[in-house]
């Protein structure tokens, strides 16, 4: 199983940014894909989820909700995070997994940093 997140960097309060998840080495459509995230001294959190492509159902931790939108293209295994209306509370190293709590590797990840 891989997944490698790529997309993240500095933006500016109110700004966007997307977020990419490239996918293999496991049947991704037929799988939960999750995005999380760690700011800097603070716990992992669950930010999102999409469902299966049989169910293609979201579900977004509520400070993200209208802000943050999930999707997913199966015939390219690749998962997105599209992030608008940031706010530096989102700053966070960024991930895409298949399980949630996991525990994040070095280099895991993708930062994003939003700061004026």
């Amino acid at each position: 199983v891989q997944l490698v997140e790529s997309g993240g960097g500095l933006v500016q309060p109110g700004g966007s940014l997307r977020l990419s998840c490239a996918a293999s080495g496991f049947a991704f459509s037929f799988s939960t894909i999750i995005w999380a995230r760690q700011a800097p001294g603070k716990e992992l959190e669950w930010v999102c989820s999409i469902y299966s492509d049989f169910d293609g159902k979201t579900n977004y931790r509520d400070s993200v909700k209208g802000r943050f939108t999930v999707s997913r293209d199966n015939a390219k295994n690749m998962a997105y995070l599209q992030m608008d209306s940031l706010k530096p509370e989102d700053t966070a190293v960024y991930y895409c997994t298949i399980n949630f709590p996991f525990t994040p590797r070095a280099g895991q990840g993708t930062q994003v940093t939003v700061s004026s």
